[in-house]
């Protein structure tokens, strides 16, 4: 039988590239939960893809859209949600996320980060000149307010199934009044 923390959403937070939504997916399958990835949610409610929402309307659109999709998918738990990289950094979300649910901070190196987001187009903060600064600038200014999080799992290259495993484990460990047991570690 699957028990379940109080809260009902188990979030993933973190930057771009950090794996939430491959160890989201591992997740759901092993706790038996639904997946969410914000980002997805968030096109899905603009009709249109983010990258054409920053263009057309701007990064402050598109934050406040960000805001009344996860307030929205956080009523519809328990489940496993994938935010977006700058979801966590705006303080309403994250008392919402503290109020709902469980905050799990993938961490990781910008070596890792950047391998994993350089050769793709579909970020919006990172199509530009200097992707590298960019990233570096971003984890100056995020990971203080990362660390808020319940549970922080360090991943690099692992691979999504280990990290799956090792944020079992400190969800576990956060939660030892009611543990979490997974149908199936990934």
């Amino acid at each position: 039988m699957l028990s379940r923390p109080s809260k009902d959403n188990i979030v993933l937070v973190g930057l771009m590239g950090a794996g939430k939504s491959s160890v989201g997916r591992r997740l759901a399958q092993a706790l038996d939960l639904p997946f969410t990835d914000a980002d997805n949610e968030i096109t899905k409610a603009a009709g249109c893809s983010i990258e054409d929402i920053f263009e057309l309307y701007g990064e402050a659109a598109f934050r406040d859209g960000e805001r009344r999709v996860i307030a929205r998918i956080l009523d519809c738990g328990p489940q496993i949600l994938a935010t977006g990289g700058g979801a966590f950094i705006d303080p309403s979300i994250r008392a919402r996320i503290k109020e709902k649910g469980i905050s799990v901070w993938l961490r990781a190196d910008i070596e890792v980060l950047y391998e994993r987001t350089h050769r793709r187009t579909h970020r919006p903060l990172l199509n530009n000149d200097d992707p590298r600064g960019t990233l570096a600038g971003l984890i100056e200014q995020r990971y203080p307010i990362y660390a808020e999080a319940d549970v922080i799992v360090d991943t690099a290259e692992e691979g999504p199934d280990m990290t799956a495993k090792q944020v079992l484990d400190g969800l576990r460990a956060f939660s030892p009044c009611f543990p979490i047991k997974a149908v199936s570690d990934p």
